[in-house]
């Protein structure tokens, strides 16, 4: 089984901006090449917003040089970009939006969601994007919870999504919908308490899995509470043993690695600090374009 090199646990919150509570499950600052391609992760755990008139959410920012990626759990998210993107996301959906070259994007509660109030929950997730991509057009994908194949466990033990990449179940080949630049697997699911799961990862990939509510147990022996993320060592071995102490909600992202310099400061990730440099320049100099206002 895939050795255990490291297990992270975050409870505290932070707002981003007035809509996004957050737990930081992961960073690239503190965890570098270890991670790559993935570069952080933050959960908005269950909370709960009431009835309001007010927009809540994070206004105009830029981003250039990765890909960020909105789970919606519960709650929904609106979302505008400069390069022509949105859509709001509700509870199930996707949105994988690459950053590319420049862009500059909102994201809000919807206004349904801000009107009637109720619990929210998200996860946001950046992936790198290669050098030679970096400055790729901008592009958005609004990807449906229909769209989304789900491979139902033994046992009524729960579900696993296959949002990106390729996962493999008794000879069947399930294949996600989203569009990556470099070979990524996003696997979201749940497992209910005292079931066990075995799961394969590619050998060549960085493998983490999110432990984002609930209690488990890997390889028999590594004990996982909730807002915690597990890495494993590059060592050649595949099968990673799940087992739900508690019903579990969780996330499994491998990647090839990249290994290419990080350079990021703020909402830039470049390879090296000329480019952010140029990144600042850029965006100041109104080269990420405006969001078209609503006429």
């Amino acid at each position: 089984m895939k050795k255990v090199i490291g297990v992270y646990r975050n409870q505290n919150m932070h707002w981003v901006g007035d809509g996004f509570p957050v737990k930081n499950l992961f960073s690239y600052d503190r965890l570098g090449q270890a991670i790559s391609p993935f570069l952080l992760l933050d959960y908005a755990a269950p909370y709960h917003f009431s009835p309001t008139t007010q927009q809540h959410g994070v206004g105009s920012h830029p981003h250039r040089g990765f890909e960020t990626v909105t789970i919606a759990y519960q709650g929904e998210v609106s979302h505008k970009d400069s390069a022509g993107g949105g859509g709001t996301i509700q509870s199930g959906d996707v949105q994988w939006m690459t950053a590319g070259a420049g862009l500059v994007h909102e994201e809000f509660h919807s206004p349904d969601f801000a009107k009637n109030g109720g619990l929210f929950e998200m996860v946001q997730l950046w992936v790198n994007l290669p050098a030679a991509d970096k400055m790729t057009a901008p592009k958005y994908q609004a990807i449906a919870a229909k769209d989304i194949p789900v491979i139902e466990l033994e046992q009524g033990a729960g579900h696993i999504r296959v949002i990106a990449g390729r996962y493999i179940n008794d000879q069947a080949e399930h294949v996600g919908p989203a569009a990556t630049h470099s070979p990524v697997n996003v696997w979201d699911g749940e497992l209910k308490a005292e079931h066990v799961q075995h799961i394969h990862v590619p050998v060549d990939h960085n493998v983490l899995l999110v432990v984002l509510s609930g209690e488990m147990q890997l390889n028999g022996t590594q004990h996982v509470q909730d807002s915690s993320i597990v890495m494993f060592a590059q060592d050649g071995e595949a099968d990673i043993q799940l087992e739900a102490i508690k019903d579990s909600k969780f996330l499994l992202l491998t990647g090839q690695p990249l290994n290419e310099p990080i350079q990021g400061y703020g909402p830039f990730v470049m390879n090296s600090k000329d480019e952010i440099v140029q990144a600042f320049n850029d965006f100041n100099s109104g080269k990420f374009g405006e969001i078209p206002v609503a006429s």
